[in-house]
């Protein structure tokens, strides 16, 4: 006769000698997985900052070349709109553009160079929940979007004939961030869907570059006619533009009423928008998971 006792529950016996596992599916980490984050976002910014030339400087001087064209080979000196110099009016719009540019290049390339190099499972495998997931992504496309935008702002503040001092700093800061996380969004969308580099190609042309060329950049919009301004008003990026411009130089071109608050109202919007989308692309597995 057996006098052992029967462990009818093999779990008890993990507990009884101090050690406990959770059930196959149930998360063991059930706080925010700060660490796990923090090392996704630093892996994030490592490879950016590793070819810093191409991603950082690379883009500041190329928006730069914009201003120089604007200013100097179109006669640009003396030109005045909404009521300050014309290089002044669009240095800020430059900055925010080349920030949403690389905001989106950034996040578009995390996960689709992973499905195309097989490496998808280094995204997949860790105890990160998708929240957390988003976060490191967007985290490091809003990094090197103000590396950008500090780059370019060093390289106007010593451009002659260019006046880039803030009269609002949180307002850049705001919609800094705002601009650069509503396309970080967009990217990690467009990285979801697209199979190989054409397919993000295809959305930085046919989407991101219409809707930063059009949203006021180079001109105001209080100067065009209704139904074209019916239309930049319906565009997120003017939004962004016309309060990181309103930071620069404290006026804005828009007749909307109370247009600071109603363009924050408008990004945090779109933002959410995005974000919920993103958040159920990610946790579907759609184009992800076999």
């Amino acid at each position: 006769m057996n006098d052992q006792p029967q462990i009818s529950n093999p779990d008890s016996a993990n507990i009884r000698s101090g050690q406990a596992f959770a059930e196959p599916g149930v998360p063991h980490i059930h706080t925010l997985n700060v660490p796990g984050m923090q090392a996704l976002y630093v892996k994030e910014v490592r490879r950016f900052f590793k070819v810093q030339l191409q991603t950082i400087w690379a883009p500041a001087i190329t928006t730069l070349l914009f201003l120089v064209i604007f200013t100097v080979a179109l006669g640009g000196a003396g030109r005045t709109v909404i009521g300050v110099p014309f290089a002044d009016f669009i240095a800020p719009g430059l900055i925010m553009m080349a920030m949403l540019q690389n905001s989106f290049a950034n996040s578009s390339f995390s996960l689709l160079v992973g499905k195309i190099q097989g490496t998808i499972v280094d995204y997949l495998m860790p105890p990160l929940a998708v929240g957390e997931l988003i976060i490191a992504l967007v985290g490091a496309a809003i990094t090197r979007a103000i590396l950008v935008g500090f780059a370019l702002w060093l390289a106007m503040l010593l451009w002659p004939g260019v006046h880039v001092g803030t009269d609002h700093f949180w307002a850049v800061a705001v919609f800094g961030i705002l601009g650069a996380m509503m396309l970080g969004f967009l990217g990690l969308m467009t990285s979801v869907w697209a199979e190989k580099f054409d397919h993000a190609a295809a959305v930085t042309n046919f989407v991101v570059t219409p809707l930063a060329l059009l949203s006021g950049t180079f001109y105001s919009v209080d100067k065009l006619a209704p139904w074209f301004q019916t239309i930049a008003h319906g565009n997120p990026v003017y939004y962004a533009i016309m309060g990181f411009r309103y930071g620069f130089i404290g006026t804005v071109d828009s007749t909307i009423a109370n247009p600071v608050l109603t363009a924050v109202l408008v990004l945090v919007a779109v933002n959410i928008l995005l974000g919920v989308i993103t958040y159920r692309l990610l946790a579907s597995g759609w184009k992800l998971k076999a």
